[in-house]
């Protein structure tokens, strides 16, 4: 059958996931914000994730490495930036068990896990 029609093209997720990351960052200039990944691991992380909410990015934090590692390192660091981002009106949240989101003033996370 395949060859009366011609072989069907397959599609490689993992090629388009890969791309997506490629992205040169001169495109970003125009925009009004940015939404940034950090691995939290150190306390310049903890710090970059701090100074980007204040620039007023979106900073998804992973948080996987360190929760195995030491939870209770995880625990202050996450107090820390709470403390920071709820001084600029910001929020945060755990969106998953790798990953917390941490959002610059005026921006809000619903964290109700119901639709309306």
């Amino acid at each position: 059958m395949e060859k009366l029609i011609g072989k069907r093209d397959e599609i490689d997720i993992e090629e388009v996931l890969n791309s997506m990351d490629s992205e040169e960052e001169d495109i970003y200039a125009d925009a009004d914000a940015l939404v940034r990944p950090v691995l939290l691991t150190t306390d310049a992380d903890r710090d970059v994730a701090i100074a980007e909410a204040k620039k007023g990015n979106i900073i998804l934090l992973n948080i996987a490495d360190i929760s195995k590692r030491n939870p209770i390192k995880l625990r202050d660091y996450i107090s820390q930036i709470k403390k920071e981002v709820e001084s600029i009106n910001g929020d945060i949240a755990r969106i998953s068990q790798e990953k917390v989101i941490v959002t610059p003033s005026r921006v809000k996370i619903v964290k109700s896990r119901h639709s309306k």
